[in-house]
Order: structure tokens, then sequence, then C-alpha cells
């Protein structure tokens, strides 16, 4: 009998719809491209829908590709962020590589343009501040995105933005050395590509920023800035030619947006935002004065079947890996009724002291736009976390762990930001260590999610106990959980374990942030933890 193969190869151009693949019952496809096709699947264990991108058969017979593939698509899947669209799982399944990425309902950018034409000033302003907001998360983690267009920027009904393909655009270019006439790289690419990758230089994540400004000025004149007949003429123009002012085109256009825009083209890199906060930070006064709802409406909004769509905001992600525990809900209780007591504790002790809670990272919109009433329910976990994530406030944290106790991974990072809120408010305004050692604990029940969040619990609690001068139960809770801090990683966090181990270091604290790996990159603007009195 002759051997079986155990990844049988299947023939170029089979339709897969009707075939389970592992956990994955595949419903019918959606699109094709030219790296891939895109099928909807149910994900049988969690019952959740998912989009399915499955590398062609031609190219899943090249091992040097499918290596690439399945690192970087590793490498993206690190990406957590509303804006950025999830991918669950990489795998082989019956002879198909494939990627199990999140499945959003709605259109590209490039379909609504094609349905709807150019966007207004305040839709705009909504599509450049999420993508802008996706590289900015990007950028921590190192990653270039390298094919930003419209194509991949998915729009749903309710306004919310997704960029899809992070990591595997990475795949396609080789390290930055753009080849145009290389396999899946079509006209649509050359148009939104910086000079840079024209020229086959290597590349950071200004690249990324010119070709959102392509898009941009794309979503608002309705044309990409250059064409040609070839990719190399349009490639040569992106080196060379300087595009039509954005208000010969569009007079409507607010004269602030139409420079930031052409600043995002500039030819030189180093004449763009030299990050995507940076342009954030500069988008606020027209967010202030056009967008008054974090989430809008928008019209026209229909849910297609193309490639590149990925899944539901509802859905849970990879990261959570079982269903959710009936505990939760009680945990998350808890953890308010804690924050309750130590607040009234502290306003006890502290009496008429105010102070303003401050986050690592600068928040995407400044605290005089922010409404000081509750924080309302935004209708799904993924939203109510985008918004805390955008205005930065206590109560915004707080309401993702009131409205969705049982989205754990959600509340884990809520409690996250909150421990380092509270931390800010020890450290700098003298506050009470309670409410961040409320946090921290709660933190630390939950976190068998996953030895990343165990370990920022463990290291703020060491934090917390040398700030108060514990410093005997400071080593023997360093003694105690040394292992469980190797899992360190991330970069707010490390630089209050970095501070807290040089000053106060006499449990070995500095010798086991020295062998830690180095992270990939440190957030900007993060505070430096205050010196100790």
């Amino acid at each position: 009998m002759a051997d079986t193969d155990p990844h049988p190869k299947r023939a170029s151009g089979t339709d897969l719809s009707g075939r389970q693949l592992g956990d994955y019952h595949v419903l019918r496809r959606l699109g094709r491209g030219a790296m891939a096709e895109v099928y909807l699947a149910e994900q049988i264990s969690l019952g959740r829908q998912v989009a399915l991108k499955v590398l062609k058969a031609e190219l899943a017979s090249d091992a040097t590709y499918v290596q690439r593939f399945q690192r970087e698509a590793q490498a993206a899947a690190s990406l957590v962020h509303a804006n950025i669209v999830q991918i669950h799982e990489v795998a082989c399944i019956d002879g198909c590589h494939l990627i199990a990425q999140e499945y959003v309902a709605g259109a590209n950018l490039q379909q609504f343009l094609a349905r709807n034409g150019t966007l207004d000033v305040q839709l705009a302003l909504l599509v450049l501040r999420q993508s802008a907001a996706a590289l900015a998360k990007a950028a921590e983690q190192q990653i270039v995105h390298r094919d930003i267009k419209p194509e991949n920027i998915l729009l749903t009904k309710s306004g919310e933005v997704k960029v899809a393909d992070f990591g595997l655009a990475r795949v396609l270019q080789n390290d930055g050395a753009v080849q145009l006439t290389q396999v899946g790289m079509t006209m649509g690419t050359p148009l939104y590509m910086s000079p840079e990758q024209a020229e086959g230089k290597p590349l950071d994540h200004r690249s990324d920023i010119y070709s959102l400004g392509v898009a941009c000025y794309s979503m608002i004149a309705g044309h990409p800035p250059f064409s040609g007949d070839t990719a190399l003429s349009v490639a040569v123009q992106h080196l060379k030619r300087q595009p039509e002012p954005l208000e010969n085109i569009r007079p409507d256009l607010p004269p602030g947006l139409a420079r930031i825009i052409h600043k995002m083209m500039a030819k030189s890199p180093d004449h763009r935002h030299q990050t995507a906060r940076e342009l954030i930070r500069e988008l606020r006064p027209l967010i202030k004065e056009y967008l008054d709802d974090e989430v809008l409406d928008v019209p026209g909004v229909e849910t297609a079947d193309v490639d590149l769509l990925a899944t539901s905001r509802h859905a849970a992600t990879q990261r959570l890996g079982v269903a959710m525990k009936s505990s939760a809900e009680s945990r998350a209780s808890r953890l308010r009724w804690a924050l309750y007591a130590t607040a009234a504790v502290a306003a006890f002790v502290v009496g008429g002291l105010v102070a303003q809670a401050t986050i690592v990272e600068p928040p995407l919109l400044s605290r005089e736009d922010l409404p000081s009433q509750r924080v309302e329910d935004k209708g799904s976990a993924w939203l109510q976390l985008h918004y805390a994530k955008m205005t930065g406030t206590e109560e915004a944290w707080l309401s993702v762990i009131e409205y969705y106790p049982k989205d754990e991974f959600c509340v884990a990072e809520a409690q996250q930001n909150l421990a380092l809120i509270y931390m800010r408010d020890a450290y700098e305004f003298r506050m009470p260590t309670d409410k961040a050692d409320a946090v921290l604990q709660e933190l630390a029940l939950a976190s068998n999610l996953e030895p990343e969040i165990r370990a920022f619990s463990l290291a703020g609690q060491y934090c917390l106990l040398t700030h108060r001068k514990e410093f005997d139960q400071a080593a023997a809770f360093f003694s105690e959980h040394r292992d469980g801090l190797r899992h360190l990683a991330d970069p707010s966090m490390r630089r209050w374990f970095e501070a807290a181990a040089s000053r106060y270091g006499r449990s070995g604290a500095r010798e086991l942030l020295a062998a830690l790996p180095a992270p990939d990159e440190e957030p900007e603007n993060i505070f430096e933890a205050p010196d100790a009195d």
C-alpha cells in the first residue's frame, strides 16, 4: 500500500464550501485574491462565524513561502486592538494553510466609495483617526503593514473602522524590497505605495503613514493622486511628482485637514508625521470641531461578500482560548465593590484632594473634550473597549467592567489600564495604594488566561510594596513570584518595574530585569516613574 501524505495536495481552484477543516465548518466562499481565497466559516467549538483565508494551492507548494506566511501571520496575531482585524489562528489543516480571523459585516472603503462617492469631512476624519490608531498599535509591536489601501480598510454601519491584513502584507513585500512584478502585486498596491517602498528601500512606520495619506486623498478626491498605464509609471510619480492640492478638488475641505493629508504624503519620510500618534494629536482640533459622537451611524454600508473582510466585533478572540467562565461576573462585581470601598477610604484620608487620573500613553482625545457624566453603554464589549482606549478615563475603563463583565479579555485590558491610573495617583498625587492593590489582585485572579497578564499583576504589586517602603515584604514577594515575573512583557509596567528595581532592588529584581527579553518598542510619551521620597 502506498504511503499516505499527511498533508495531501488540493487541486488549484477547488471550492472548499461545505467541507469541515478541523474546528471550522466552511459555509461559502466570500472572495478570491491573488494570494488566497476567503471563506465564511463557523467555528464549531465557540459557535461563532469567522473568515478563513486559505493560501492558494499553487503557492502552498512553496515551503519557503509557507514558512514566511505562517511566521508573519503569527506576528500579526499579537496585535489586539479595536481597529485591527483580529487573527484567531494560523494552521495547516488537511493540507490547507489558513488564517482564521474575525469576520466584519460591512464593506471595505473601496466598495463604499464606489457605492456612495467621496466622503464628507466628518466621515473622513472618523476613518483617518481610527486607521491611525491601528497604525499606532502596530508601531508598538514593530510591525509595518506595507499594504495600506482602501481595500484593507473595513467600515461598518456603526462607524467602526478595522484595518485588515497586518503581517500578510509583510510576506508579500519581502522585507520591504518591493518587486512590482511579483506574485500578488496588482495595480491596486502601487497606487498607494510610498516612494521608499517603490525604490525598494528599508521601510518603517512612516511608510504606512504615507500610504494612509494616499488612501485619504482618494476617499476625499474620489481618485488616487497618481495613475498610469503601468505599475512602474505610477511608482515613478510617487517618487517625482507632487499631487494636485486637495483644496483645488474639494473647496469645502477644511484647510487644516488638507494640510495634514499632504504632510502625510511628503516624499521624504523625515517631512511626514514621524509617528501615528503625532498624526492623531494633530487631528485633535478637527476631531473636536467635526466629531460630536464617538460612534456615528454610517448610511450606505451594506454587508458585502468580499475578500479580506473579517468577523463580528462581538466575537471573543482566540486569546480567550475557552468559553467564558460563570465566575467572571462575580469577579467583576467583587472588583467594583472593592473599588467603591477603597474610594470611600481614600476620600476620608485625603479629604478634598482631587487627583486627575493619567494613563501611560496619551489618549486619542484630549481630556477637555470628554464628558464628565457616567459613560453610556456603547452596545458591545469591543465598542466599549474602543471608547475607553480613545478617552483613557477611569470612568471609561470602569464602564467596560460594568457593562461587559463576562468578556474576560476586555475586562483584563480595562483592569490593566485602571491599575496604571491608580499607580500614577499613588506615586504622583500621594493617594493611598488601596485602589491599585484591589485592581491588581483582582487581575491576578483572572490571569490564568495568559502568563503575561499575571506577570503584569505581580510586577504592579511589587512596585507598590517598594513604593510603601515595605522592602522586606517586597523581597519575599519577589522570591515567591520570580518565575511568574519572567513573563513581564507590557512596556508600561516594565518601566514601573525597572524604576522600582533600580531604586529599591534589594531582592534580585534588577538581575531578573536584565534577563528579560527586550520589549519590541516602548510607547511614546510614557511618563517616568516618580522619584522616591
